[in-house]
């Protein structure tokens, strides 16, 4: 079997700006589907957001109902079972514009995510009949419940219990579970409980209706206020044995590769809640007045309308790169044979690193983003009036969604090691390379001189810069390097920075490619702002970690190699900055 691209293979590999697919490249059936999208939000939610986040009785629900009326619930289910069947792509592009619904966002992904998809995927073809047309068309809704009071990150410590019934009937479910979203209207549970004294969790599809089910009241949370929290109690509730997902102990696997799935949604969503307000943002800022000039005049404000384009510019570059990765990795899986449901599950695993990337990457753009939206607004920015206030709450649970940030920068450098230790991804090779490079005498030879040769160069480097730091973590740290949580988050955020930062690099040669150097100028310079920003992070990032386990002369070596892989020639990043808030002032919107 053969792909494009192996996932975390681009630490090691150069791609080619032809192979990437890009924003700019949607079909007409892609833009019908996000025009369905975009007048879901701003003719059903955008007018109802209080009454959403007052949690008005059935709202949520006929929303839910409204959703599955135009398609949006089934966008990612095969047409035989009553859905679009889209492809990952396309899917990627409708959960973006999904994402600026504040809490429907939060319920629509749950029920079309992480609560139709374990069933999808690893449901029998009976399952597969009876739940997923309904819960495609809305008539039923779907939560999952795998967090417990005392295992979260650690899931696969849960306590909630199956036992199978004298008759071998039913298997009798007891345990409780919480922030389980959706939790107060689900017609339909994916419930994570461990059958006996197993060492791994299982995976039940659990109807409301079996009974043994109670519920406490909605948690009172401080953002998506909309959204329906709750905690969920198992008390004897009877499963029948066909109801067992998939095979015994295959719980946690299942978990981990749903989370996978929904790291890329997460990512998507939060960018599309991005570009949502910048535009509310630069708006403010042309029809604010401060000592007779509209304060997008100012460059501190400009600064900060730029700023936040560039980084959601750069986190759109890399969603798109990686989803259409994961779609060829399906394709090529299924051309080879592979049922289409598994198929699509391995392509995703395949790129559980890229996803862990985006996950962190698009939450934290969209942080930054509701933050300095806030402070563009200045006094109205704090007021419960003005359109901030619920952005800047809602944003911040993204951080913790799908796996924490700190756990998703832990994993993304354990799979990368993981998958080198097992031959799948040949990371010893070139670091062992740029190790002898730091011994050997730098090359000043003639290169050709392109659009984008300095950039590449820049990359090619952030890449050794990763593997310097990399490898020497590994060979100092051995078998303690799973405990030095902050060298593996520094050696994360490098990774993060790289895999951007080329994305971003990718986009703009591709676009250019297809409209010339003209007309890219604006996204030429959000690439530079970019790239340079990247090779100061990945510098400091890469220095702390060397400093916390290198000594003597080897250190001095590494931090000399580091050096010269983040430097960088001088550039203008305020000039740059005020031609893309400019555009964003004349435009009156995020218009990239």
């Amino acid at each position: 079997m053969t792909t494009k691209t192996k996932g975390g293979e681009f630490l090691i590999k150069e791609t080619n700006a032809e192979e990437i697919f890009i924003p700019e490249q949607w079909n007409e059936e892609q833009l019908m589907m996000k025009k369905t999208c975009e007048d879901f939000i701003e003719q059903e939610v955008s007018p109802r957001l209080n009454k959403i986040d007052e949690q008005e009785e059935g709202l949520m629900v006929s929303l839910l109902n409204k959703a599955g009326e135009l398609g949006i619930l089934g966008i990612s289910v095969p047409e035989n079972l009553g859905g679009l069947g889209f492809d990952f792509v396309t899917s990627m592009l409708t959960t973006e514009v999904i994402g600026t619904g504040h809490s429907v966002a939060v319920a629509l992904s749950a029920h079309t995510g992480i609560g139709t998809l374990p069933i999808l995927y690893y449901g029998n073809e009976a399952q597969k009949k009876k739940y997923i047309p309904k819960l495609a068309s809305g008539e039923w809704k779907a939560c999952y419940c795998l967090t417990e009071p005392a295992s979260g990150s650690d899931a696969n410590s849960g306590k909630t219990n199956a036992k199978l019934s004298a008759d071998g009937k039913h298997y009798i479910l007891n345990g409780q579970k919480m922030w389980i979203t959706n939790g107060g209207f689900a017609d339909v549970f994916t419930v994570f409980a461990k059958i006996d004294d197993d060492k791994n969790l299982s995976a039940f599809i659990v109807e409301k209706s079996f009974g043994g089910i109670t519920l406490n009241p909605e948690e009172h949370k401080m953002g998506i206020k909309g959204s329906s929290t709750r905690q969920v109690f198992f008390n004897d509730c009877k499963v029948p044995v066909e109801n067992l997902l998939s095979e015994r102990e295959n719980g946690f696997k299942i978990a981990v590769n749903i989370l996978n799935i929904g790291r890329v949604k997460l990512a998507g969503a939060a960018m599309g809640a991005s570009k949502h307000t910048i535009s509310i943002a630069v708006k403010y800022a042309n029809e604010r007045i401060q000592f007779e000039r509209a304060i997008s005049k100012y460059g501190a404000i400009r600064y900060k309308l730029a700023e936040q384009a560039v980084r959601t510019f750069a986190t759109e570059s890399a969603i798109y790169r990686a989803s259409q990765n994961i779609e060829d990795a399906i394709h090529a899986l299924i051309a080879d044979g592979m049922d289409e449901a598994k198929a699509k599950l391995k392509g995703i695993e395949q790129f559980a690193v890229e996803a862990a990337i985006l996950k962190v990457h698009g939450s934290e753009t969209l942080n930054y983003v509701a933050d300095e939206g806030v402070q563009i607004y200045g006094g109205m920015g704090y007021s419960a009036e003005g359109p901030m206030d619920r952005v800047y709450r809602d944003s911040r649970i993204n951080r913790i969604f799908e796996g924490t940030n700190e756990i998703n920068r832990l994993l993304i450098v354990d799979m990368l090691l993981k998958r080198a230790m097992k031959g799948e991804l040949d990371l010893m090779g070139p670091a062992q390379k740029v190790a002898a490079e730091l011994v050997g005498i730098p090359e000043f030879g003639e290169t050709d001189e392109t659009l984008f040769s300095y950039e590449k160069k820049l990359i090619m480097n952030f890449k050794k810069a990763v593997l310097l730091t990399a490898g020497g973590a590994v060979q100092k740290l051995v078998t303690t390097l799973s405990k030095e949580q902050e060298v593996i988050m520094n050696i994360a955020d490098m990774v993060i920075e790289t895999y951007v930062a080329e994305s971003t690099l990718l986009r703009v040669e591709k676009l250019v490619s297809m409209k010339g150097e003209e007309a890219c100028k604006e996204q030429l310079n959000m690439m530079r702002l970019y790239i340079n920003s990247a090779c100061d992070k990945i510098w400091i990032s890469g220095k702390e970690a060397l400093n916390s386990f290198g000594e003597g002369d080897e250190l001095r070596m590494m931090l000399m190699g580091l050096k010269r892989f983040t430097k960088q020639e001088p550039f203008n990043a305020k000039a740059a900055r005020q031609a893309v808030a400019q555009k964003l002032i004349t435009e009156n919107k995020y218009c990239f």
